[in-house]
């Protein structure tokens, strides 16, 4: 079962269930990915791009529950950690620290990266082997680290 067949089934599932957080999440999830459809002109996305959008999806979530809790709407941030638990559960296992630095270290000898100037060499091949799986920004630091220590 492709991620689509799932996401159009839990969404089913949720509108018979009346489950109103879970069917907001849900509704959000494939308005992103019709029009990621219809601006591509690709009559179906793949499991990787739709990763992407529940990423990006689960980022926007934090944004917001983090801006919500400094503007005292406990509201609000409940309805959002909802919405991000929904969408977390679309996600592949996130990737701990050793498998990151393990993936980079591969990534950095596949592209013969030699220091700190290769950085944007290295995260173009390794961003799609962690989408969904670790933060860009952590990803990005490690890279950095990893090349700093080749390059001293």
């Amino acid at each position: 079962m492709t991620l689509k067949e799932k996401i159009v089934q839990d969404y089913t599932e949720a509108l018979k269930a009346r489950d109103e957080r879970r069917l907001s999440a849900l509704r959000l999830l494939r308005t992103e990915a019709k029009k990621r459809e219809v601006s591509g002109q690709k009559k179906e996305l793949t499991d990787t791009e739709f990763t992407e959008i529940i990423s990006s999806l689960v980022k926007q979530r934090r944004e917001s529950i983090r801006l919500f809790a400094e503007g005292a709407r406990q509201d609000l941030v409940e309805k959002e950690e909802a919405e991000l638990k929904v969408l977390l559960a679309y996600l592949p296992q996130a990737l701990t620290p050793d498998e990151l630095e393990e993936l980079i270290h591969q990534v950095i000898q596949e592209t013969q990266a030699s220091g700190p100037k290769d950085q944007g060499k290295v995260m173009k091949a390794i961003m799609p082997r962690v989408t969904g799986r670790a933060d860009g920004k952590a990803v990005s630091e490690s890279v950095k680290q990893a090349l700093s220590k080749l390059a001293g």
